[in-house]
């Protein structure tokens, strides 16, 4: 989108959404379009990003790669790099005959599962291309570049297989020694569960007289291309050894060296710096830190490590990568009456962090916003040797939102109905609230009639659809569709007890701390280790409120663990939901424990004060006295009751009790020329409910960001291997990201049913875009060609994809992309595996 200046200055001038002055501070700060403390750092670039860090004496690193997905290491011949100037060594793996540590796996789903071992540098067998088989360190990073193209390696290429429907076959295996590429079966069953019917009962029964939709989908591989590539700077020199990383998870980084190493916790200091997105991409511990981190400690000396781009796209993990069959029972007018899916999931190489179970996050959102009586998932994870798979903004559930709404659509056409008309008859009802779902889940609050009539309203979708009806039967060669996605996700990764059911490795809670200083500045220490999403902005907002003290008096500390000792980071839409709610309830622990101190200097009963705007007071009097004053009266600590401590600081740690729920109605409208295969968006309307809005213009920003990336999945981005496992999309010139020229403005409101997950009301918004707009999207395209006999196109909806349907819809084979895919085995996801074991439902 490009937009001339005087245009922006009449936007300017004329929307209120485009007023960006600083708020006076009248009023309270939740609710304010604050502009971002930490914009002017980062758009400047007057901030340490990991790359920017440089120590006296650093060394550089540069990672020699396998250039097959398959093979033996016969020899590695280092001569020729030790032998080059201002080289200082190359090491092998034999070089470190105790280990340097592992790429752990935190959530086993099964107890069998089949797990590789996964190692930071290979000796003796890759199963990927772009695994590390040397490193070489050298005075500048160049000079390493260099240096490690003369490192000559000898492989035995071995066979390898790289889709996940031929992995199941397990004729090439992945990882030989394990004897099976299945990894993993993982299975919720509604009746099994006490949730819900017998699915297969209501597919028999609507088979006899009702309708039954059978769609196969496929949730292309995608790549977390974050704006900053993934870089690692580690000093052994001091009495603790100090890693600089680009990641979103600098706690559980720190757990893992020390679990995987032997290295004592108490020595290991992680901070993550500013750090330029990451998607998911940076929810990892890999390979390239634990290198680092051997080295620098091997050879005494700092070490950098900076990922170029392609090998960013190589060896960083991917993302989504499945193949769903969807089998919906229905009755003739239209109810729902079971939903089974078939999930065959490709890991990849190695099961990442989270990676196995990243599919089965998809388990309790297919059921999605509908009453389904019964249900049933069935997940089969398989190893393949490609680049691992791991989380990607929004982690199983947009594979899952895609699914359900894809198959929703399906249903509307079967039945010649209008697909949103189809979704209300079936959807959870307002008054209905708290619900529990098929699935086991018990969604706290939400309004799907609202937000559809609102985003009805401003799409005008009544006359969009006269449009598209007028333009059919003209025969117009440029269709329109109309497309729709209602959604609802699971954010707040979350409560720790449910999360130990399930045999995920770590917890779910969050810590915050709050510091009065005694010059009445406050300082907020939280757990969580944001890489984009405003933190400092929206939680010196809640604070500022909570407290009575000025926006501007708040600093927020976050992303090193000697700072932040205690936190769990993040993902999966938790900051807000779980890491600020930690920091009000410390917050209102300051509060209280000022109270005391506040009756002593105003010689009151602690009954007879109350706090308002910063100032205990007591009722009926003007006496009162501020709570910065206390701060600094306590620091001093001249005069204090000899019952109370010294200090109002105060630590809270929040372990919610269920998830949250944010839902909302995104429609979508596709103009498709049926000459061309070209498909233009002409409008997108999204109406989501995430709660209370903290700061409306990172709400905004979280939204619009969100969109493009689910909107690029359905048009552009796709991660393809050749014959030989070779990434053929391995940089920008392949991997098609969009850019601003490539999407439109986007309209945005937001409808409001506060969570009752936590005291702020709020339910998270990181990951909503992307999960609702991939569905609307290719909804859209299909419903503008489904008068040819066209009921899918396989993602990306590229222009050759879609003419080639539209060539061979006389055939009745709309997915005509799909033929160059496998398709699923009748119950290959339910087949006995080999490896099995079943979920429970919560």
């Amino acid at each position: 989108m490009t937009v001339s200046p005087d245009a922006l200055v009449e936007i300017a001038e004329e929307s209120p959404q485009a007023d960006l002055t600083e708020p006076s501070g009248a009023g309270p700060e939740i609710g304010n379009r604050r502009l971002r403390k930490e914009d002017q750092r980062l758009i400047t670039g007057r901030t340490k990003w990991t790359d920017n860090i440089v120590l006296p004496g650093m060394l550089h690193l540069a990672m020699v790669r396998s250039p097959f997905a398959h093979a033996k290491i016969t020899s590695i011949d280092t001569s020729g790099a030790q032998g080059l100037p201002n080289v200082v060594a190359v090491f092998t793996a034999a070089d470190f005959p105790d280990g340097m540590g592992a790429c752990a796996n935190a959530w086993p789903i099964t107890p069998e599962q089949v797990t590789p071992d996964h190692l930071p540098m290979i000796g003796e067998r890759v199963a990927c291309a772009g695994e590390i088989v040397a490193v070489v360190v050298a005075r500048s990073a160049k000079e390493a570049r260099d240096a490690a193209e003369q490192v000559d390696v000898d492989y035995e290429e071995l066979p390898a297989v790289f889709d996940a429907m031929e992995a199941m076959k397990d004729e090439i295996l992945a990882h030989p020694d394990k004897g099976t590429n299945k990894s993993a079966f993982w299975k919720l069953d509604s009746k099994e569960a006490g949730t819900g019917g017998d699915v297969d009962e209501a597919i028999a029964k609507a088979r006899q007289d009702g309708v039954v939709i059978e769609r196969e989908f496929r949730q292309q591989r995608l790549i977390p291309a974050f704006m900053e590539p993934r870089s690692t700077v580690v000093d052994p020199t001091g009495e603790q050894v100090t890693m600089w990383s680009a990641t979103q998870i600098p706690h559980i980084l720190r757990f893992l060296i020390a679990a995987t190493t032997g290295m004592p916790e108490s020595k290991v200091r992680v901070i993550a710096p500013d750090v330029g997105g990451g998607f998911g991409g940076k929810l990892q511990t890999t390979p390239e830190e634990f290198i680092t981190l051997a080295v620098a400690r091997r050879l005494g000396k700092p070490c950098k490590y900076t990922e170029t781009r392609s090998e960013s796209l190589i060896s960083g993990h991917h993302g989504r990568d499945q193949y769903q069959k969807l089998t919906l029972a229905a009755e003739k007018d239209g109810t729902v009456t079971g939903l089974k899916v078939d999930l065959v999931a490709n890991l990849g190489a190695y099961v990442a962090i989270v990676g196995g179970g990243v599919p089965v996050l998809g388990a309790w959102m297919f059921n999605s916003i509908y009453k389904f009586p019964a249900y049933q998932f069935n997940c089969q994870t398989v190893l393949t040797n490609t680049t691992w798979v791991d989380a990607y903004r929004g982690a199983g559930r947009p594979e899952a939102t895609f699914g359900i709404e894809r198959i929703m659509d399906e249903l509307a056409a079967e039945l010649g109905r209008d697909p949103l008309e189809v979704r209300e008859q079936n959807w959870i009802k307002h008054e209905e609230f708290p619900f529990t779902s098929v699935a086991g889940m018990t969604y706290d609050s939400g309004n799907y009639e609202a937000a559809t009539a609102r985003a009805k309203e401003l799409f005008g979708y009544d006359a969009l659809r006269a449009e598209q009806a007028e333009r059919r039967e003209r025969k117009d060669p440029v269709q329109l569709g109309i497309g729709v996605s209602t959604f609802t996700e699971m954010c707040g990764l979350a409560p720790s007890r449910v999360l130990g059911s399930l045999a995920y490795g770590a917890g779910g809670w969050e810590h915050a701390s709050i510091r009065m200083l005694p010059t009445g500045k406050v300082e907020v220490i939280t757990g969580t280790s944001p890489h984009g999403q405003g933190h400092e902005t929206a939680w010196s907002q809640i604070v500022a409120d909570r407290l009575g003290v000025p926006f501007e008096d708040v600093e927020v500390l976050h992303g090193d663990t000697a700072v932040a000792y205690k936190g769990l980071d993040t993902y999966g839409s938790r900051s807000l939901v779980v890491g600020a709610e930690a920091v009000v309830r410390a917050a209102d622990k300051v509060i209280e424990k000022a109270k005391g101190f506040a009756a002593h200097m105003l010689e009151a009963s602690e009954d007879d004060l109350e706090f308002v705007g910063g100032r205990y007071g007591v009722k009926g009097t003007d006496k009162g006295v501020g709570l910065t004053d206390i701060a600094l009266a306590t620091f001093a600590s001249h005069d204090y009751p000899e019952h109370l401590e010294p200090g109002i600081d105060a630590d809270a740690t929040f372990d919610p009790d269920n998830f949250s729920f944010p839902h909302g109605t995104h429609l979508c409208a596709m103009e498709v020329d049926t000459e061309t295969g070209q498909s233009r968006m002409r409008s997108y309307v999204c109406v989501d409910d995430i709660g209370h809005i903290i700061n409306p213009l990172i709400v905004e920003g979280q939204i619009h960001g969100g969109l493009v990336q689910g909107i690029a999945q359905a048009l552009w981005e796709e991660a393809i291997f050749d014959e030989n496992g070779t990434l053929v999309t391995g940089s920008f010139v392949d991997y098609t990201l969009p850019t601003a020229a490539d999407t439109i403005s986007f309209v945005t409101e937001n409808t409001i049913s506060p969570s009752t997950t936590n005291t702020l009301g709020a339910k998270g918004v990181g990951e909503a875009g992307t999960i609702a707009s991939t569905p609307a999207v290719v909804n859209a395209i299909v419903d503008a060609l489904r008068p040819m006999g066209i009921d899918d196109i396989v993602m990306p909806c590229t222009p050759q994809r879609v003419w080639k349907a539209i060539q061979t819809a006389g055939d009745h084979s709309g997915d005509v992309a799909a033929q160059a895919q496998p398709h699923f085995d009748e119950g290959a996801a339910n087949a006995d595996p080999g490896v099995t074991g079943e979920g429970n439902g919560q």
